[in-house]
C-alpha cells in the first residue's frame, strides 16, 4: 500500500488545535505526520507555509511547545520533525534527540541541510535509533543520487522539481526514479506540489506522496472554524490515500 505524508505546522493555529488535527490525521489514514517547525526564513516553503510558519511565530511559538505537543501527538501517529537548520543548531542536536526519543519521534527532516553536512550529524542521529530523511532532486547527478541513497532510511524525499513547496510544477521524473529503484529498496516518496487533483498520478511510479500546502491552505482559511478546519483537512487526506491507492 502507498503512503501518505501529511504536513501541518506545529502549534498553528495554536497548540490543542496542532493534536486535535494529527488524531483525527492519524484516523483518516496518514502513515507519517511531518511537524513543521515554524521558522522565520523558510527557504525551501512557498508563500502557503510560509505565512503560516509566521503566524505561528507570531503567537508566540517556542521549541518547547514543539517537545510538548510531540508528547500527545507521537503515540498516536508516526512522527517526524521537519525544520530549517538554524533551530536545531541553536537548540542543540542533542536536547533534539533526546526530546525525539522521550516522544516516540522517529527522526528529522532539515531541507536546508545538504547530503554532505548531513554526513557529519547523521551517525550520531542514527546512534539514537532515530532517521535523518535524505532527499533526492531531479538537479542531482547520478552519482550524488547513488551516494545519497546508499544509506537512506525510513524513506527517501524526492523533490518533484527544482523551486518550492506548492508551486505545482511539473517535470518528468520517470528515469530518476528508476535509476533509484535500482539501486536501493528505501521506499521513495514525492513531495513538492502534491494535491487532491495530481496525488494518483504523482503516486503511480513511487512508494508513497508528501502533502503540505494543500492542508495549509485550509489552516490559513479564517472562514472556517477550529472543528471544519480539521474535518475538511482529514477528509482531504483520507480521499487523498484512497485516490493513490486506488
Amino acid at each position: 500500500m502507498k503512503k501518505l505524508v501529511a504536513y501541518i505546522t506545529a502549534s498553528y493555529p495554536d497548540a490543542n488545535f496542532t493534536i486535535d488535527l494529527s488524531a483525527k490525521l492519524a484516523e483518516a489514514g496518514v502513515d507519517f505526520l511531518e511537524l513543521g517547525i515554524p521558522f522565520s526564513d523558510p527557504v525551501a516553503d512557498g508563500p502557503t507555509i510560509e505565512l503560516a510558519n509566521l503566524k505561528a511565530l507570531q503567537s508566540g511559538f517556542k521549541i518547547d511547545d514543539l517537545f510538548r505537543i510531540s508528547k500527545e501527538i507521537a503515540p498516536l501517529i508516526n512522527t517526524l520533525w521537519m525544520g530549517y537548520f538554524n533551530p536545531f543548531y541553536h537548540k542543540g542536536l542533542e536536547t533534539f534527540i533526546n526530546e525525539a526519543k522521550q516522544s516516540d519521534v522517529k527522526g528529522f527532516i532539515i531541507p536546508d541541510l545538504p547530503f554532505e553536512e548531513a554526513a557529519a550529524y547523521k551517525p550520531q542521529i542514527e546512534a539514537a535509533n532515530l532517521n535523518l530523511i535524505d532527499f533526492i532532486a531531479p538537479t542531482d547527478t547520478p552519482k550524488r543520487i547513488k551516494q545519497i541513497v546508499s544509506d537512506a532510511k525510513l524513506f527517501i524525499y524526492m523533490v518533484a522539481y527544482a523551486g518550492i513547496t506548492g508551486s505545482g510544477k511539473s517535470e518528468d521524473l520517470t528515469p530518476i526514479i528508476q535509476s533509484v529503484k535500482e539501486i536501493t529498496d528505501t521506499p521513495l516518496f514525492i513531495g513538492f506540489g502534491v494535491n487532491e487533483q495530481n496525488a494518483k498520478e504523482k503516486a503511480k511510479d513511487v512508494d508513497g506522496v508528501i502533502v503540505g500546502s494543500t492542508f495549509i491552505k485550509v489552516l490559513l482559511d479564517d472562514s472556517l472554524n477550529y472543528s471544519q478546519k480539521i474535518n475538511k483537512i482529514a477528509k482531504i487526506a483520507k480521499n487523498i490515500k484512497e485516490q493513490i491507492n486506488a
